[in-house]
């Protein structure tokens, strides 16, 4: 399937619904009060998180007793694992966009029409122009366009979320060195990013302009945490910070976020394991006439005219998955054990003759 032929048809009714808040994947305990079925008896597929994460140690008292603490280790944990220096600690890379859009005056912003919609939203909020992209992709937005349509900010979502579409780091330079030329931002979205740690563009970081996200949520599935850090020029960072303020993470987040950056073991098996998963998901969802037309190590999508009624469905079966209405698509997220993909694979096969 073409996915940019079909996201080119998509309308634009997204940015008409900028001044409301999204709607998220996860939101589980209103499945169980509308279906009527109890809590434990889901399985939550609806947020691309990894199921089976990092496991967390029992942290100790002191640490609940104490506050935050800078020097604590997770910068220089963070600098290890990301091969990048400069990460501000923040709660979650949602934090960072909530931000980014206040430090600097309203403007163009070019956002991917589909795609994390917390980004369109901040921009809105913050007074500037949201441009929808089709695909994420720029055109002729950055340097050959009129002049009053050219963009200031470009947020590129890398893999985008939920497509699963992929920019080369060649590609996303280009782009950068256009919008810096003109005083412009290409903030990058990684939060799906640390399975393929090869496509980022942190060994470029220091460029004026350029600002990465990143976030512990999915691969290392501590979303519960709400650990995320911005990388971005030194003088953009030190703005970042001060608008920020103190204790920004939790102490028990900062210990917990130190230790599993510092798990080289863990996250080399999982890079290992998530791709073969994501496959097998997307061979289950094919064979049930669901192929994917995106997706990534943590997740598959794929577009379906009936998605609101296969979503109703496989709730009525006890498993959420995310619905998206435009383009018609359900994203799936991995089940966690075989018991949780023998139920999948049951609901999957009583949507045949739908």
């Amino acid at each position: 399937m073409n996915v940019s032929a079909v996201l080119e048809t998509v309308p634009d009714a997204a940015l008409r619904e900028l001044s409301v808040p999204p709607v998220h994947g996860g939101r589980l305990r209103e499945a169980v009060k509308r279906f009527g079925r109890p809590l434990e008896e889901w399985i939550d597929l609806s947020t691309g998180i990894n199921p089976n994460g990092w496991p967390v140690p029992a942290v100790p008292p002191g640490v609940w007793a104490r506050l935050p603490e800078d020097d604590d280790g997770l910068e220089v944990a963070a600098e290890r694992y990301y091969a990048a220096s400069g990460a501000l600690p923040l709660a979650g890379s949602q934090a960072a966009i909530q931000l980014l859009p206040t430090l600097r005056p309203p403007g163009r912003v070019g956002i991917p029409e589909v795609g994390y919609r917390e980004h369109a939203h901040a921009w809105h909020r913050a007074g500037h122009r949201v441009i929808s992209l089709p695909d994420g992709d720029p055109g002729d937005r950055l340097d050959d366009g009129p002049e009053h349509e050219r963009l200031d900010v470009l947020v590129v979502i890398n893999p985008n979320n939920p497509t699963g579409r992929r920019w080369p780091v060649a590609t996303l330079l280009d782009w950068h060195a256009c919008l810096a030329a003109r005083g412009g931002w290409l903030v990058v979205d990684e939060a799906f990013m640390d399975a393929t740690p090869d496509e980022s563009v942190l060994p470029y970081l220091g460029r004026p302009g350029l600002l990465v996200l990143r976030s512990l949520g999915k691969f290392f599935g501590l979303a519960g945490a709400r650990v995320g850090f911005l990388f971005a020029e030194p003088e953009l960072r030190e703005q970042a910070a001060q608008a920020l303020g103190p204790w920004t993470l939790s102490g028990p987040s900062r210990w917990i976020a130190r230790l599993a950056l510092e798990d080289l073991a863990w996250q080399s098996a999982m890079r290992a394991a998530l791709p073969s998963v994501s496959e097998r998901l997307a061979e289950r969802l094919g064979r049930r006439g669901l192929t994917p037309a995106g997706g990534t190590a943590l997740f598959q999508w794929a577009l379906t005219p009936q998605a609101e009624h296969f979503h109703e469905r496989l709730c009525e079966q006890g498993i959420l998955t995310r619905l998206f209405a435009q383009p018609a698509s359900l994203r799936f997220g991995l089940p966690g054990c075989e018991a949780e993909w023998e139920r999948l694979e049951h609901a999957l096969g009583a949507l045949d003759g739908h």
